[in-house]
Protein backbone atom coordinates (compact mmCIF):
# COMPACT_ATOMS: atom_id res chain seq x y z
CA UNK A 1 0.00 0.00 0.00
CA UNK A 2 1.51 3.28 -1.10
CA UNK A 3 0.56 6.83 -0.31
CA UNK A 4 -3.04 8.00 -0.44
CA UNK A 5 -4.30 11.56 -0.70
CA UNK A 6 -2.96 13.56 2.22
CA UNK A 7 -5.30 15.81 4.15
CA UNK A 8 -3.66 17.32 7.21
CA UNK A 9 -6.79 18.85 8.74
CA UNK A 10 -10.19 17.49 7.79
CA UNK A 11 -11.84 20.16 9.94
CA UNK A 12 -11.39 22.55 6.99
CA UNK A 13 -14.47 21.08 5.33
CA UNK A 14 -16.34 17.94 4.41
CA UNK A 15 -15.38 15.55 1.62
CA UNK A 16 -17.67 13.15 -0.22
CA UNK A 17 -16.37 9.70 -1.22
CA UNK A 18 -17.84 6.91 -3.31
CA UNK A 19 -16.44 3.41 -2.78
CA UNK A 20 -17.19 0.10 -4.51
CA UNK A 21 -16.10 -3.41 -3.58
CA UNK A 22 -16.79 -6.61 -5.52
CA UNK A 23 -15.94 -10.13 -4.38
CA UNK A 24 -16.46 -13.13 -6.69
CA UNK A 25 -16.31 -16.77 -5.59
CA UNK A 26 -16.53 -20.20 -7.20
CA UNK A 27 -18.29 -22.17 -4.48
CA UNK A 28 -17.85 -25.97 -4.49
CA UNK A 29 -20.12 -26.72 -1.52
CA UNK A 30 -22.80 -24.58 0.16
CA UNK A 31 -20.80 -22.47 2.61
CA UNK A 32 -21.93 -20.40 5.61
CA UNK A 33 -20.27 -16.96 5.43
CA UNK A 34 -20.27 -13.72 7.42
CA UNK A 35 -19.38 -10.55 5.54
CA UNK A 36 -18.36 -7.23 7.04
CA UNK A 37 -18.77 -4.83 4.12
CA UNK A 38 -21.16 -2.11 5.35
CA UNK A 39 -19.64 1.03 6.87
CA UNK A 40 -21.70 2.59 9.65
CA UNK A 41 -22.33 6.25 10.36
CA UNK A 42 -20.32 7.98 13.08
CA UNK A 43 -19.42 11.56 14.03
CA UNK A 44 -16.63 11.52 11.41
CA UNK A 45 -18.53 9.82 8.56
CA UNK A 46 -22.13 9.85 7.39
CA UNK A 47 -23.31 7.00 5.17
CA UNK A 48 -25.61 8.88 2.79
CA UNK A 49 -26.38 6.08 0.31
CA UNK A 50 -25.46 2.46 -0.26
CA UNK A 51 -26.12 -0.61 -2.37
CA UNK A 52 -25.55 -4.22 -1.37
CA UNK A 53 -26.16 -6.80 -4.08
CA UNK A 54 -25.78 -10.57 -3.98
CA UNK A 55 -25.74 -12.65 -7.15
CA UNK A 56 -27.60 -14.93 -7.09
CA UNK A 57 -30.01 -13.21 -4.69
CA UNK A 58 -30.41 -15.04 -1.39
CA UNK A 59 -31.58 -14.41 2.20
CA UNK A 60 -29.32 -12.28 4.42
CA UNK A 61 -29.43 -11.97 8.20
CA UNK A 62 -27.66 -8.88 9.56
CA UNK A 63 -26.42 -8.43 13.10
CA UNK A 64 -24.14 -6.06 14.99
CA UNK A 65 -21.09 -7.64 16.62
CA UNK A 66 -19.59 -6.78 19.99
CA UNK A 67 -17.57 -3.91 18.50
CA UNK A 68 -20.52 -2.25 16.75
CA UNK A 69 -19.65 -3.55 13.27
CA UNK A 70 -22.43 -4.46 10.82
CA UNK A 71 -22.21 -8.13 9.81
CA UNK A 72 -24.11 -9.91 7.03
CA UNK A 73 -24.73 -13.64 7.40
CA UNK A 74 -25.45 -15.80 4.36
CA UNK A 75 -25.06 -19.34 3.04
CA UNK A 76 -23.20 -19.07 -0.27
CA UNK A 77 -24.73 -21.44 -2.86
CA UNK A 78 -22.78 -23.81 -5.08
CA UNK A 79 -21.52 -22.16 -8.25
CA UNK A 80 -20.64 -18.58 -9.11
CA UNK A 81 -21.37 -16.24 -6.21
CA UNK A 82 -20.72 -12.50 -6.15
CA UNK A 83 -21.07 -9.75 -3.55
CA UNK A 84 -21.08 -6.14 -4.76
CA UNK A 85 -21.29 -3.10 -2.51
CA UNK A 86 -21.33 0.62 -3.19
CA UNK A 87 -21.39 3.40 -0.63
CA UNK A 88 -21.48 7.18 -0.70
CA UNK A 89 -20.10 8.75 2.46
CA UNK A 90 -19.69 12.28 3.73
CA UNK A 91 -16.38 12.53 5.55
CA UNK A 92 -15.99 15.28 8.12
CA UNK A 93 -12.91 13.70 9.67
CA UNK A 94 -11.70 13.70 13.22
CA UNK A 95 -10.46 16.92 14.83
CA UNK A 96 -6.93 17.93 13.95
CA UNK A 97 -4.34 15.83 15.79
CA UNK A 98 -2.92 17.54 18.84
CA UNK A 99 0.58 16.84 20.04
CA UNK A 100 -0.68 17.88 23.47
CA UNK A 101 -3.02 14.87 23.66
CA UNK A 102 -1.82 13.21 26.81
CA UNK A 103 -1.65 9.73 28.23
CA UNK A 104 -4.83 8.70 30.06
CA UNK A 105 -4.14 6.81 33.25
CA UNK A 106 -5.65 3.34 33.16
CA UNK A 107 -7.71 4.10 36.26
CA UNK A 108 -9.43 6.91 34.33
CA UNK A 109 -9.98 5.16 30.99
CA UNK A 110 -13.58 4.65 29.79
CA UNK A 111 -14.79 1.12 30.43
CA UNK A 112 -15.15 0.34 26.72
CA UNK A 113 -11.46 0.99 26.05
CA UNK A 114 -10.08 -1.48 28.58
CA UNK A 115 -10.37 -4.50 26.28
CA UNK A 116 -8.03 -2.74 23.85
CA UNK A 117 -5.22 -2.89 26.42
CA UNK A 118 -5.06 -6.69 26.46
CA UNK A 119 -2.98 -9.02 24.28
CA UNK A 120 -5.00 -10.50 21.40
CA UNK A 121 -4.49 -13.18 18.79
CA UNK A 122 -2.33 -11.09 16.43
CA UNK A 123 -1.17 -8.39 18.86
CA UNK A 124 0.92 -10.04 21.56
CA UNK A 125 1.48 -6.87 23.58
CA UNK A 126 2.81 -8.88 26.52
CA UNK A 127 5.86 -9.67 24.37
CA UNK A 128 6.74 -6.05 23.58
CA UNK A 129 7.12 -4.30 26.94
CA UNK A 130 10.88 -3.76 26.85
CA UNK A 131 10.96 -2.93 23.15
CA UNK A 132 8.12 -0.41 23.41
CA UNK A 133 9.77 1.29 26.37
CA UNK A 134 12.98 1.71 24.37
CA UNK A 135 11.16 3.12 21.34
CA UNK A 136 9.28 5.80 23.30
CA UNK A 137 12.14 6.73 25.65
CA UNK A 138 12.45 10.49 25.98
CA UNK A 139 9.01 11.24 24.53
CA UNK A 140 6.21 12.78 26.63
CA UNK A 141 3.49 10.27 27.55
CA UNK A 142 0.61 10.14 25.10
CA UNK A 143 0.47 11.39 21.52
CA UNK A 144 4.24 11.83 21.16
CA UNK A 145 4.79 8.21 22.18
CA UNK A 146 2.40 6.89 19.53
CA UNK A 147 4.07 9.11 16.92
CA UNK A 148 7.43 7.63 17.97
CA UNK A 149 6.01 4.11 17.58
CA UNK A 150 4.58 4.93 14.15
CA UNK A 151 7.86 6.51 13.01
CA UNK A 152 9.79 3.49 14.25
CA UNK A 153 7.56 1.16 12.21
CA UNK A 154 8.04 3.28 9.08
CA UNK A 155 11.81 3.15 9.44
CA UNK A 156 12.16 -0.44 10.65
CA UNK A 157 9.40 -2.51 9.00
CA UNK A 158 9.11 -2.50 5.21
CA UNK A 159 5.60 -1.96 3.88
CA UNK A 160 5.51 -4.60 1.13
CA UNK A 161 2.20 -5.21 -0.69
CA UNK A 162 1.37 -8.90 -1.24
CA UNK A 163 4.13 -10.00 1.17
CA UNK A 164 1.59 -11.94 3.24
CA UNK A 165 -1.68 -13.46 2.11
CA UNK A 166 -2.87 -14.28 5.64
CA UNK A 167 -2.77 -12.28 8.90
CA UNK A 168 0.69 -12.07 10.48
CA UNK A 169 1.09 -11.40 14.20
CA UNK A 170 3.10 -8.54 15.64
CA UNK A 171 5.85 -10.92 16.76
CA UNK A 172 6.08 -12.45 13.28
CA UNK A 173 6.15 -9.14 11.43
CA UNK A 174 8.87 -7.89 13.77
CA UNK A 175 10.94 -10.97 12.95
CA UNK A 176 10.30 -10.71 9.19
CA UNK A 177 10.93 -6.98 8.99
CA UNK A 178 8.18 -6.55 6.39
CA UNK A 179 4.46 -6.90 5.95
CA UNK A 180 1.29 -5.47 4.47
CA UNK A 181 -0.78 -2.66 6.00
CA UNK A 182 -2.64 -5.08 8.28
CA UNK A 183 0.63 -6.47 9.66
CA UNK A 184 2.11 -3.03 10.32
CA UNK A 185 -1.05 -2.08 12.16
CA UNK A 186 -0.67 -5.20 14.32
CA UNK A 187 2.77 -4.22 15.55
CA UNK A 188 1.66 -0.63 16.16
CA UNK A 189 -1.25 -1.87 18.26
CA UNK A 190 0.95 -4.29 20.24
CA UNK A 191 3.53 -1.58 21.01
CA UNK A 192 0.86 0.87 22.17
CA UNK A 193 -0.82 -1.67 24.43
CA UNK A 194 2.56 -2.61 25.87
CA UNK A 195 2.80 0.92 27.37
CA UNK A 196 -0.85 0.95 28.49
CA UNK A 197 -2.27 2.97 25.60
CA UNK A 198 -5.49 1.38 24.26
CA UNK A 199 -5.20 0.61 20.55
CA UNK A 200 -7.49 -1.03 18.01
CA UNK A 201 -7.46 -2.03 14.34
CA UNK A 202 -9.54 -0.35 11.64
CA UNK A 203 -10.24 -1.61 8.13
CA UNK A 204 -11.78 0.45 5.37
CA UNK A 205 -10.97 2.49 2.29
CA UNK A 206 -8.28 5.13 1.71
CA UNK A 207 -8.63 7.60 -1.16
CA UNK A 208 -5.67 7.50 -3.54
CA UNK A 209 -4.18 4.25 -2.24
CA UNK A 210 -1.85 2.57 -4.75
CA UNK A 211 -2.40 -0.20 -5.61
CA UNK A 212 -6.07 0.29 -4.71
CA UNK A 213 -7.43 -2.23 -2.23
CA UNK A 214 -9.09 -2.27 1.13
CA UNK A 215 -6.78 -0.82 3.79
CA UNK A 216 -5.93 -1.26 7.46
CA UNK A 217 -4.60 1.19 10.06
CA UNK A 218 -4.86 1.61 13.82
CA UNK A 219 -6.32 4.00 16.36
CA UNK A 220 -4.90 4.86 19.78
CA UNK A 221 -6.86 6.30 22.69
CA UNK A 222 -5.06 9.39 23.99
CA UNK A 223 -6.22 12.75 25.26
CA UNK A 224 -9.72 11.41 25.86
CA UNK A 225 -10.49 10.22 22.30
CA UNK A 226 -9.38 7.87 19.53
CA UNK A 227 -6.69 9.15 17.13
CA UNK A 228 -5.81 7.69 13.70
CA UNK A 229 -2.29 6.42 12.97
CA UNK A 230 -1.14 4.75 9.76
CA UNK A 231 2.45 3.46 9.51
CA UNK A 232 2.07 2.97 5.74
CA UNK A 233 1.32 6.62 5.03
CA UNK A 234 3.28 9.85 5.52
CA UNK A 235 2.00 12.17 8.23
CA UNK A 236 -1.40 11.78 9.86
CA UNK A 237 -3.60 12.70 6.89
CA UNK A 238 -5.61 10.69 4.41
CA UNK A 239 -9.30 10.63 3.54
CA UNK A 240 -10.75 7.38 4.86
CA UNK A 241 -13.96 5.40 5.16
CA UNK A 242 -13.91 3.11 8.18
CA UNK A 243 -15.77 -0.18 7.71
CA UNK A 244 -14.98 -2.06 10.91
CA UNK A 245 -13.01 -1.83 14.16
CA UNK A 246 -11.73 -4.53 16.49
CA UNK A 247 -8.83 -5.87 18.53
CA UNK A 248 -6.92 -7.15 15.49
CA UNK A 249 -7.46 -8.76 12.07
CA UNK A 250 -9.43 -11.64 13.58
CA UNK A 251 -12.22 -9.20 14.48
CA UNK A 252 -12.36 -7.19 11.24
CA UNK A 253 -12.09 -9.68 8.37
CA UNK A 254 -14.11 -8.57 5.35
CA UNK A 255 -15.51 -12.08 5.30
CA UNK A 256 -15.27 -15.30 7.26
CA UNK A 257 -16.22 -18.66 5.76
CA UNK A 258 -16.97 -21.87 7.64
CA UNK A 259 -16.02 -25.13 5.97
CA UNK A 260 -13.57 -25.87 3.13
CA UNK A 261 -11.22 -23.01 2.28
CA UNK A 262 -12.95 -20.51 0.00
CA UNK A 263 -10.93 -17.67 -1.52
CA UNK A 264 -12.26 -15.06 -3.94
CA UNK A 265 -11.25 -15.67 -7.54
CA UNK A 266 -11.66 -11.95 -8.18
CA UNK A 267 -11.75 -8.83 -6.01
CA UNK A 268 -11.97 -5.21 -7.09
CA UNK A 269 -12.03 -1.98 -5.08
CA UNK A 270 -12.51 1.58 -6.29
CA UNK A 271 -12.59 4.80 -4.25
CA UNK A 272 -13.26 8.21 -5.75
CA UNK A 273 -13.97 11.72 -4.55
CA UNK A 274 -17.30 13.29 -5.45
CA UNK A 275 -18.62 16.80 -5.73
CA UNK A 276 -21.16 17.52 -3.01
CA UNK A 277 -24.34 15.59 -3.97
CA UNK A 278 -27.32 17.80 -4.69
CA UNK A 279 -29.94 17.76 -1.94
CA UNK A 280 -33.41 16.50 -2.62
Amino acid sequence: CQAGVDVEDMTRGEVWLHACCTLSFDVCVATPMVFMLRPYSSPSQWVAAEEYDLSPSLPVAEFTDGFGNLCQRVVAPVGDFQVHTEVTVRITGEPAASTAAGFVDVSKLPHDTLGFLLPSRYCESDRFGEMATEIVAGHPPGYAQVVAITDWIRSSICNTPLSSTYPVSAVEVNQRGEGVCRDLAHIGIALCRAICIPARMVVGYLLGLKPMDTHAWFEAFIGGRWHTFDPTQPGTGGIRIAIARGRDAADVALYNQYGPLLLPNEMSVTVSQLERPESG
